[in-house]
C-alpha cells in the first residue's frame, strides 16, 4: 500500500514538473519569441512536438547572436566571415525550410557586414521571401567591420556607402517592405541618399545613422512630406540636419556632432514629441541658441539634453525658450559634470510650468578625466562652470512638477541648494527621488590606480546620515514632498521620507 502510495506521488509530481507540456502552442511561442534566436532553435530537439516551433515564430531577429563573445577588440575580418557564415545558414533555414511556408514572417531584421560575401547569398533568399509573400516586414542594418569611427578612414566610408547602395539596386523589392533601416561607417558624398530614404523606400518608419555622412562638415536636408518616418536617430555625424519635412516624425535622437554651428534646424515637424540631444561639448562644439534650434516645434513632451560629462553647448536663454516649451512634460538634463552648479536649470524649468517630471543625473568618471584633458589641449576648450542667472526671467505661471529625480546625487552644497530651490517653487511637488548611480563604471572599476573619493563623500546609505539630509532640505522650505533615497547596493534600503 504504501509503495502504491508513493509511486502515485512521485508519478503526480513528475505531471506538476513538467508544466512546458500543457502549455498551449501559441504560448509557447510567444515565450521562444523573447529568447534570442539560439536558444529558440535549441528548443527543436526537445520532442517532437517542439520539433517544428522555432519554424512558426512569425518575428525573427538574426542580429548579434552569431558575432563572438565577449567581443573582440579589435574586431578583425575573420570574425566578419565567422558570423557571416553562421548567419548566412541561420537565414536559409528560416527563410528556406520547408517547415516555414505554413506561417508568414510578420517581421525579420537582419544584421549584415557587406564586405563580406556571404552577403550575395542572403540578398536572395530575403529577395525570394519577398516575392513569394512570405515575408512582410524587414529591419537591415549594415554594419562595418571597424567599430569606433577615427579606426573608419573616408575611402572605406565611401566603399562602404557604394555597397549599401549595390544592395537595394540588386534587390530592389527590398523597398517595398524596410520599415528598419540602420546604417554604420558610411559617406554618401556621391550618391542621392535622400532619393534612396524617403522616396524609393516608402515604408520606411526608423532610421538610425552611426558615423554616416554625405560629405565633411556637410548638411542634409530632409524634405519628404509623404514619408512614415517615425524615429530618426543620428550618432557621430559630421553632418548638421535640417529637418524641412517629416510630417510623421515622433522622436529624433542627435548624439555627438563634430562642429561649431547648431546641429539642427526644424522645419514642418508636427508630430514630433521626442528629442534627445547628447554632446560633451569638449571638441569643436560651440554654445548655441536651443530656442533657435527648437523654433517651428510646438508639441515636444519629453527633452533630453545630456553634456556626457562636458561643458554645456547651449546659451543662456529663459523667456525664449517657452513657445517650444509650452507642452513639456519631462525635462532631463544629464551628464551634468558633479562639480557644476545646477541652480541655472531653474530657467528651464520656469519656461516649462507644464512639466510634471524633471530629471538630473550626475556624471563623475576619473576614467575619462585623461581622454578629455586631452582633447582640451588639442582643441582649446576648457570646461567651465555655468554662468547662466536666473534674476532676469521669472515666470507667473504656477510649476505642474510632481516628481524631482536626482541620480548620483551625493551631499554637496550646489546639490542640496538646487533640491531646495526646486522644492520651493513647485507647490504640487509630490516626491523627490534621490539615487544612487545605477550602474557602476566598469573602466572606472578597472583603472590600475584607485579612483580618488567622490567629491563631498558618498551617498547616503545609513539612516543617520539620510536623517541630517532630509532635515537640510526641510529646513524653511514649506513642501510635502516625499524624500526617497534609493540604491542598486544591495545592503541599502528604499528609505522614504513623508
Amino acid at each position: 500500500m504504501s509503495h502504491l502510495g508513493m509511486e502515485g506521488r512521485c508519478t503526480s509530481q513528475a505531471i506538476d514538473d513538467d508544466r512546458l507540456s500543457s502549455l498551449t502552442d501559441d504560448i509557447i511561442l510567444s515565450i521562444l519569441m523573447r529568447v534570442d534566436i539560439t536558444t529558440a532553435t535549441r528548443t527543436s530537439v526537445l520532442s517532437k512536438r517542439w520539433r517544428n516551433f522555432p519554424w512558426l515564430l512569425s518575428e525573427l531577429k538574426l542580429v548579434s547572436d552569431f558575432l563572438p563573445t565577449p567581443f573582440p577588440e579589435p574586431f578583425e575580418a575573420h570574425h566578419v566571415e565567422k558570423a557571416m557564415s553562421c548567419l548566412t545558414k541561420a537565414t536559409r533555414s528560416f527563410l528556406a525550410d520547408p517547415r516555414r511556408k505554413s506561417t508568414n514572417i510578420t517581421w525579420l531584421l537582419l544584421r549584415l557586414y557587406l564586405n563580406s560575401n556571404y552577403s550575395r547569398e542572403i540578398g536572395p533568399l530575403v529577395r525570394d521571401a519577398i516575392d513569394s509573400g512570405l515575408l512582410k516586414e524587414l529591419g537591415l542594418g549594415f554594419f562595418h567591420e571597424k567599430k569606433e569611427p577615427r579606426q573608419c578612414p573616408h575611402k572605406e566610408m565611401v566603399q562602404q556607402a557604394w555597397d549599401v547602395i549595390e544592395f537595394f539596386t540588386t534587390y530592389p523589392c527590398v523597398h517595398s517592405c524596410l520599415v528598419r533601416l540602420f546604417v554604420h561607417n558610411a559617406r554618401f558624398a556621391e550618391q542621392d541618399i535622400h532619393h534612396l530614404l524617403f522616396d524609393s523606400c516608402k515604408e520606411l518608419k526608423q532610421l538610425i545613422l552611426f558615423h554616416c555622412d554625405v560629405g565633411d562638415c556637410s548638411v542634409w536636408q530632409i524634405n519628404a512630406p509623404d514619408s512614415k518616418l517615425k524615429l530618426l536617430q543620428v550618432t557621430m555625424t559630421l553632418l548638421r540636419v535640417e529637418v524641412l519635412c517629416l510630417p510623421k516624425l515622433e522622436r529624433l535622437h542627435l548624439d555627438h556632432w563634430f562642429y561649431c554651428e547648431p546641429p539642427l534646424r526644424f522645419g514642418f515637424v508636427p508630430s514630433l514629441n521626442e528629442l534627445t540631444l547628447i554632446c560633451n561639448g569638449t571638441l569643436k562644439n560651440r554654445e548655441f541658441s536651443l530656442s533657435a534650434v527648437l523654433r517651428g516645434t510646438t508639441n515636444i513632451h519629453t527633452l533630453t539634453l545630456d553634456f556626457d560629462g562636458g561643458g554645456l553647448w547651449i546659451q543662456p536663454e529663459g523667456k525664449q525658450l517657452c513657445p517650444a516649451f509650452s507642452k513639456l512634460r519631462k525635462l532631463s538634463i544629464c551628464g551634468m559634470f558633479v562639480d557644476f552648479d545646477l541652480i541655472w536649470t531653474i530657467n528651464l524649468l520656469e519656461a516649462a510650468p507644464s512639466v510634471e517630471i524633471f530629471l538630473v543625473q550626475i556624471w563623475d568618471h576619473p576614467c575619462r578625466e585623461e581622454m578629455r584633458l586631452r582633447a582640451e589641449a588639442a582643441y582649446g576648450n576648457q570646461r567651465t562652470k555655468p554662468s547662466w542667472s536666473i534674476n532676469g526671467f521669472t515666470s507667473s505661471n504656477t510649476w505642474q512638477l510632481k516628481e524631482l529625480l536626482f541620480i548620483g546625487y551625493r551631499p554637496l552644497e550646489q546639490q542640496t541648494l538646487f533640491i531646495r530651490a526646486a522644492m520651493k517653487r513647485a507647490p504640487n511637488l509630490k516626491a523627490v527621488h534621490l539615487k544612487e548611480n545605477e550602474k557602476p563604471c566598469r573602466r572606472c572599476e578597472a583603472m590600475s590606480t584607485p579612483c580618488p573619493p567622490p567629491r563631498g563623500g558618498f551617498f547616503p546609505r545609513v539612516q543617520e546620515e539620510q536623517d541630517t539630509i532630509v532635515k537640510q532640505l526641510r529646513e524653511g522650505v514649506s513642501s510635502s514632498a516625499r524624500i526617497i533615497f534609493s540604491s542598486s547596493h544591495a545592503t541599502v534600503k528604499c528609505a522614504v521620507y513623508s
